[in-house]
């Protein structure tokens, strides 16, 4: 599955060109080329690196999976890594898809490790922002880059909202302490797996807008500046989220432990409810003589002690809220 665009004065030119006629694009200064592969090998990636002149390092890790978000920058170009992120409500998991882009001066050329990365959307943006045409690659990868924030701000929202929703969870009445610690550990496993694409993407745009870079433009710069700091919102998002989580368990906790002493409180003082009866009628029951002895009378007035002594245990106990 191979994508290509050739960029010609800020305008679309020709596109799904073969990749072979990608160096006749490029005779023409004035042209800018995108390429785009998807689970490419290194030998399908040969005819490039000999075209562009790629680092043998950037081609491996552009095919080997699981490499962590950087920009590492090399004699002729500059190698990108970045992962869109996506939340799954059924699962409550984050999925990623990794992405890996050659950065050059009139080209740039993105690999996909896989499928999901939905690189339609890219090109909706694109042709939804064609009056940045002008600025060549640096209008190609601010489209791209913002696709990939815009995503990694709609999973923290998601899982927001399913912090919101544990909330009130833990707060309920009678509350599926099971079903909470799955919830808690699943939205914390997630978090940590969007920290983990998120956090490292402030250095990758702070890198991008260095003015030292050959495809750096200034119509483009507060766009990447605002990309920034959509970078940077998220980031922070994401940590505090972390920290809710965290609180949360806490607070679960805690809560389990009230509950457990207002039940141990509940049960002393019935406890000693019920031991009044038990406490009248064994000193009632030795072998020796007492008002009312072998008569009703003793055995009412026996009772009427038990429920006198009772009852006011209760009310002391519900005045102090033992009970």
């Amino acid at each position: 599955m191979t994508m290509t665009r050739a960029y010609r004065g800020g305008e679309l030119k020709e596109e799904g060109f073969p990749v072979e006629q990608v160096s006749d694009f490029l005779a023409d200064e004035d042209t800018t080329v995108w390429v785009d592969l998807c689970e490419p090998t290194e030998a399908d990636l040969a005819a490039l690196t000999e075209e562009f002149g790629l680092h043998r390092l950037a081609v491996e890790d552009a095919v080997h999976e699981h490499q962590r978000p950087k920009l590492d920058r090399y004699d002729r170009h500059a190698f990108l890594t970045a992962y869109s992120a996506e939340f799954d409500q059924e699962n409550g998991q984050v999925r990623t898809s990794e992405l890996a882009a050659f950065v050059m001066p009139r080209a740039l050329v993105t690999v996909r490790k896989d499928d999901r990365f939905d690189m339609a959307a890219v090109v909706a943006r694109w042709d939804a922002e064609k009056d940045l045409a002008g600025s060549g690659v640096a209008y190609l990868l601010h489209g791209l880059l913002d696709y990939v924030v815009d995503g990694h701000f709609e999973a923290v929202q998601a899982l927001d909202d399913e912090i919101e929703r544990l909330e009130d969870l833990v707060f309920d009445d009678r509350p599926d302490q099971a079903e909470l610690q799955r919830r808690s550990f699943r939205l914390r496993k997630s978090l940590t797996a969007l920290r983990r694409v998120v956090l490292p993407m402030r250095e990758v745009v702070n890198a991008l807008m260095r003015r030292d870079q050959p495809f750096f433009d200034e119509a483009t710069a507060p766009y990447f500046q605002d990309v920034y700091d959509h970078v940077l919102r998220a980031s922070e998002w994401t940590e505090s989220l972390r920290e809710l989580v965290s609180t949360i368990r806490e607070t679960q906790l805690n809560l389990q432990s009230n509950r457990l002493n207002l039940i141990m409180k509940k049960v002393t003082g019935w406890a000693a409810v019920i031991a009044v009866p038990t406490a009248v009628t064994g000193f009632f029951g030795q072998n020796v003589p007492y008002p009312g002895s072998g008569s009703s009378l003793g055995f009412w007035m026996s009772t009427l002690a038990i429920v006198l002594l009772s009852a006011l245990l209760f009310g002391i106990f519900r005045r102090r809220d033992w009970l």
